[in-house]
């Protein structure tokens, strides 16, 4: 396994480019230097920070002079007077249509305390949990779509493409889904309750569609079909689950958007003629 000269990123045997930053590898990548180790870590410093509003969650945090946040457009719920935003058009249109692909807005916006501390608010979009991640540099996360909420200004957001072609026709997860890299504080919405499970080497766990909301980059995804007829026809959970292959941490998500979605679908009012999908 190699790593990123520039960013300090892990790097997949055979790649040709780092999926955080772009940069170009070589034969002779290897551990990150300690000058790209010892620039990350001025620059990510720990953000304070607060989780409120039980199951319906807001992250307040509270920035030194000088320290940065970013957000999609319009991720901001409140700041304060002294906290100046710019928005842009992150890594150029390449980027942005990466964060497009992964459910997130072709658009970020930054936000700087200036002139001495200061507040700001992001919400979590659904009812549920927000999880607060501290990654070191280089360290990777693997989410899904419209997870991320807001990080420091040094962590970097991502495509993350499935590997295995089941797994993402089949796991609920997609193709395409979120890869944030450090080092700096990250948060994440997750729909409902966040369960947290600790995967030892070859321990897997299997999960029905829709249920995995985050995992850390050792864990490998996979597709395993549903034994037996009876099982697939009458048991409730289709033909396929995703299974998640240790080491690593996971976090499951108890309260899928797309499941909540069927459930309350049957009671909107069918307008006549017309089917609702």
């Amino acid at each position: 396994m190699a790593f990123c000269s520039n960013c300090g990123t892990e790097i997949e045997d055979g790649a040709a480019f780092c999926p955080s930053c772009g940069t170009s590898m070589t034969e002779d990548s290897a551990e990150p230097t300690e000058e790209v180790v010892a620039k990350h870590a001025k620059t990510a410093k720990k953000i304070k920070y607060e989780l409120k509003g039980g199951q319906l969650p807001v992250v307040v945090c509270h920035l030194e002079e000088g320290q940065e946040m970013f957000t999609e457009s319009g991720g901001m719920s409140w700041m304060s007077d002294n906290i100046v935003m710019s928005t842009k058009m992150e890594g150029g249109l390449f980027k942005g249509l990466g964060r497009k692909l992964s459910g997130e807005s072709f658009f970020m916006a930054t936000y700087k305390a200036r002139g001495g501390p200061g507040m700001i608010a992001f919400a979590s979009s659904f009812p549920g949990s927000i999880v607060a991640r501290e990654l070191a540099a280089g360290e990777s996360i693997i989410c899904q779509k419209r997870s991320f909420l807001a990080a420091a200004r040094t962590v970097t957001l991502a495509m993350h493409f499935q590997q295995r072609l089941g797994a993402g026709l089949f796991g609920g997860e997609g193709f395409i889904m979120q890869r944030i890299t450090g080092p700096g504080t990250v948060f994440l919405e997750i729909d409902g309750a966040a369960i947290e499970y600790d995967l030892e080497a070859r321990q897997m766990m299997k999960v029905d569609t829709g249920h995995v909301a985050l995992l850390e980059q050792t864990v490998k995804m996979s597709i395993t079909t549903v034994k037996g007829f009876k099982n697939i026809l009458f048991g409730g959970e289709g033909l396929f689950l995703t299974t998640l292959t240790g080491p690593g941490h996971i976090w499951l998500q108890s309260m899928p958007i797309e499941n909540v979605a069927k459930s309350i679908l049957p009671f909107f009012p069918r307008p006549k003629g017309r089917r609702l999908i």
